[in-house]
């Protein structure tokens, strides 16, 4: 008589109490802070109205006139994944 073969068991989700993606949307970092910050550490060294910082006041207001980006769509995966995960994990009893 041949040995009998075993399968090896499907692999299982391990048991989570919910299924999220962190932090899907991440904010893009703003251009004009570098320039903001040296303007504000000309600003701390030589005085408010030094003629010194004329330049990175300009660069910095020419940085704020441009115009924005479009705002991106707010990612969906964490609704898709609350909607999904419970036919994902199948038929559960409820414990009270």
């Amino acid at each position: 008589m041949p040995p009998k073969t075993t399968k090896p068991a499907a692999p299982r989700l391990p048991p989570l109490q919910k299924l999220r993606v962190r932090r899907p949307n991440q904010a893009q970092a703003n251009p004009c802070v570098g320039i903001m910050t040296s303007m504000l550490g000309c600003w701390a060294s030589s005085g408010y109205s030094a003629q010194g910082c004329m330049a990175l006041e300009q660069s910095l207001r020419t940085c704020m006139d441009q115009a924005k980006p479009e705002k991106q769509k707010k990612n969906t995966i964490n609704y898709h994944l609350m909607r999904l995960y419970p036919k994902i994990r199948g038929a559960r009893k409820i414990d009270k």
